[in-house]
């Protein structure tokens, strides 16, 4: 008989029309949660998108007032950058000379170094090995860049003129061994995470031909991977290219058109930190020519992240 009652109970007509609103109600939260969703993740997924249009807007709207004062011509072609004279020039090579010296220096550093350490933390190191190593290369790559800098200037600079006396106290040299040092967390990653994608059967196989574990590794392993090395190379040399703080410090502020390794060369990224931090006044051309050689920076660390996106794609192996 209760039971009876209780089922008349619960199966009352008012309590079946509030049990049906109520889910009605959870499945209209549903649906707007489920349409909402999308919408902010969108939004949040937008910003990097938004942040980067308004870096380039920035850029190319005060570039282009530099550009109406200074041809384009002589910016990209000026091998004389005098900006505060009384005369001034703005010539770029300079400064172009310099970035470019200071790439090449690390990535002689970096390259090789980064690549053996690879190949020994894909091929040769043990679990206990690698569980260390992996660690301090991290630890490398997590010194603030300004580190680097003083460490460049107060130390390696004295060591290379101890045996090089012709070396200037501020030269190019020295901050690019540095930087070298510095990236090489960044090729060594990348390198190994690449060797480590190629199967193990690729190894098992050129052993059990008869290969050696270093033939294995320089005639399979790395041709199997090459598209990953390349590309960490070419995130490399951006990494160069965009590095500030240890130049800044270490190779001086000389607006010499050279590639000699001894003097002092200013790079694009030293002459960004020296506009903005001197005394020009907003709405000079000095003031301008920041900009100018910013966007010049931003093109060619866009181009080189395209081209390593494209290297990885083209020549990318799937197993």
């Amino acid at each position: 008989m209760e039971t009876s009652q209780q089922s008349g109970h619960l199966s009352s007509p008012g309590q079946v029309r509030d049990m049906i609103a109520k889910k009605k109600q959870g499945n209209n939260l549903s649906t707007i949660t489920e349409k909402l969703v999308p919408t902010a993740l969108f939004l949040v997924a937008s910003v990097s998108i938004l942040t980067t249009l308004g870096i380039i807007y920035t850029l190319l709207s005060e570039a282009i007032e530099f550009f109406k004062i200074v041809p384009m011509a002589d910016f990209f072609t000026g091998t004389v950058l005098r900006p505060l004279s009384q005369q001034p020039e703005f010539g770029l090579l300079p400064l172009l000379a310099g970035t470019l010296v200071s790439s090449v220096i690390a990535m002689l550093v970096a390259g090789p170094i980064g690549i053996m350490t690879a190949i020994y933390l894909s091929e040769y190191a043990s679990d206990k090995a690698r569980s260390f190593l992996k660690p301090m290369l991290e630890i490398l790559a997590g010194i603030p860049t300004i580190v680097y800098g003083f460490f460049a200037f107060t130390f390696v600079t004295p060591i290379i003129r101890s045996i090089f006396p012709a070396v200037e106290a501020t030269n190019i040299l020295s901050p690019g061994l540095v930087m070298g040092v510095m990236i090489i967390p960044m090729i060594a990653s990348l390198s190994e995470d690449a060797m480590g994608s190629v199967p193990n059967s690729m190894r098992q196989g050129a052993l059990a031909l008869g290969s050696t574990k270093w033939e294995v590794a320089w005639k399979v392993v790395i041709p199997a991977s090459l598209s990953g090395i390349i590309a960490s190379f070419v995130l490399g040399i951006s990494r160069a290219i965009g590095e500030t703080m240890i130049v800044t410090i270490a190779s001086g502020s000389s607006k010499n058109f050279t590639f000699d390794v001894t003097q002092s060369i200013q790079t694009m990224t030293a002459y960004i930190v020296e506009v903005a931090g001197g005394d020009a006044p907003a709405g000079s051309t000095v003031y301008y020519s920041l900009y100018a050689v910013a966007l010049t920076l931003f093109a060619f660390t866009l181009i080189m992240n395209l081209l390593a996106r494209y290297i990885s794609r083209k020549w990318r192996e799937e197993y």
